[in-house]
């Protein structure tokens, strides 16, 4: 027999390297500088973001889909959501936490300079743009959920792939939702507060648990390896926050149900 054809791959093994993604990643070290720099909160980052927030409002108050899309691209948002995940996914919670924090940080800020603005907007009307977040559903979860798949793959390759950060920040839309909570604010809109703000946290939630699991598989070196027993604890942990986080969208879907 050919010594060639015994030696072709299977389909099997063609599709599993089609979908590997260990075999262009990144060293641990790129990885951890490239995702931890992301996720810094400096000077430079949050003057960015102010930018960027009050230029998603102004896109928001004018229902100028173009102008939300431009903020979104310089939002610095998506790399703290990844450095948490990598501080979670590197098992250590101080790392986890001083990203958490400085992620809070950003949303305060975010939600404070969009309230502002839309204190001094003239215009007082949701326009299209604002109402659209403010319904959050189960196409989000999956929106969110890729993206933050596609975000961390692109960060976590060799060669890292620039324009996919941006997509994704694009595609989940973390900005417009925080300003629409600063809209709500401003406006005394409490409905439409509660809509835009659980956007939000679908969108980060399910970035950040996507990015977890992504840098589980591709084994990070951890600070204190998981025993058998931890491994279980962090699973139910993480199936608990899901339920958690779903259980509002759960509720106002039986409640569309039993209205109509």
């Amino acid at each position: 027999m050919n010594k060639s054809y015994m030696n072709r791959p299977t389909y099997k093994q063609v599709l599993k390297r089609m979908f590997s993604l260990v075999e262009d990643t990144a060293s641990h070290d790129e990885i951890r500088n490239r995702i931890l720099s992301g996720g810094q909160i400096t000077g430079t980052n949050m003057v960015v973001m102010i930018c960027a927030i009050v230029i998603a409002s102004v896109g928001l108050n004018t229902d100028s889909i173009a102008v939300i899309i431009g903020a979104m691209l310089i939002s610095p948002l998506m790399g703290s959501i990844l450095a948490i995940a990598f501080g979670t996914a590197f098992n250590d919670g101080d790392l986890a936490m001083k990203h958490a924090l400085g992620f809070i940080m950003q949303i305060v800020f975010s939600v404070t300079a969009a309230t502002i603005y839309f204190l001094l907007s003239p215009v007082k009307d949701p326009t299209d743009q604002i109402i659209a977040r403010t319904h959050p559903g189960f196409f989000d979860v999956l929106i969110a959920t890729f993206g933050g798949i596609a975000g961390i793959v692109g960060q976590t390759r060799s060669e890292k792939f620039n324009n996919i950060i941006p997509g994704v920040a694009i595609a989940t839309a973390l900005m417009p939702p925080l300003c629409t909570c600063g809209f709500s604010i401003a406006n005394g809109e409490w409905k439409m507060l509660a809509g835009a703000a659980y956007l939000f946290a679908i969108n980060a939630y399910f970035i950040y648990m996507s990015a977890c699991i992504v840098l589980a598989l591709l084994k990070i070196p951890r600070v204190n390896e998981l025993d058998a027993k931890g491994w279980k604890k962090l699973k139910r942990k993480m199936i608990r926050n899901t339920l958690l986080v779903l259980l509002p969208m759960v509720a106002i879907f039986i409640h569309m149900i039993m209205t109509q």
